[in-house]
């Protein structure tokens, strides 16, 4: 749950989710809007967001966001909706039926990445993911530990 300003202008990033490179193989990227009450906007504009156990499925045309917990706004207790609420993702209608074309397939899935604010609008970024196995996550490990034995040596040789 970081908080931190991007290299674009007007875009700070509220939540990531860093595990899901880890946990899935990250096929394709979009960007949507999410349909916030008043005191979730102002939960997430100060970072309150979990996105770790979050997905997306697609139902009657729409895709919805499950299981990602914004907490409750402290000032706006009368108004605090459930935190694990079923929140409406805007994407176009040809985005939703190319990724319920493809979720249909074997192993994908689509999952949150990250949600930041773009021009004061709260923006999630959602990825079509195929799950990897226990070898594939093993092979990651492994390459990374070399890589940093390598900056190890070189840091060293200087």
């Amino acid at each position: 749950m970081s908080s931190s300003k991007s290299a674009k202008s007007g875009i700070k990033i509220v939540s990531e989710n860093r595990k899901s490179s880890f946990k899935y193989e990250l096929l394709e990227k979009y960007e949507a809007g999410i349909s916030l009450t008043g005191p979730e906007i102002k939960s997430v504009k100060t970072g309150r967001v979990n996105l770790s156990d979050g997905y997306v499925i697609i139902k009657n045309g729409e895709a919805f966001l499950l299981n990602v917990h914004i907490s409750p706004y402290e000032k706006a207790n009368r108004e605090n909706k459930d935190p694990f609420r079923t929140r409406v993702l805007l994407l176009h209608k040809h985005e939703i039926m190319r990724l319920l074309g493809k979720t249909k397939e074997k192993g994908l899935t689509v999952i949150p990445l990250k949600m930041y604010l773009k021009s004061g609008k709260a923006k999630i970024e959602i990825a079509l993911a195929k799950s990897k196995k226990i070898f594939d996550k093993r092979s990651d490990i492994k390459a990374r530990e070399q890589e940093r034995e390598i900056e190890r040596a070189m840091k060293n040789r200087r």
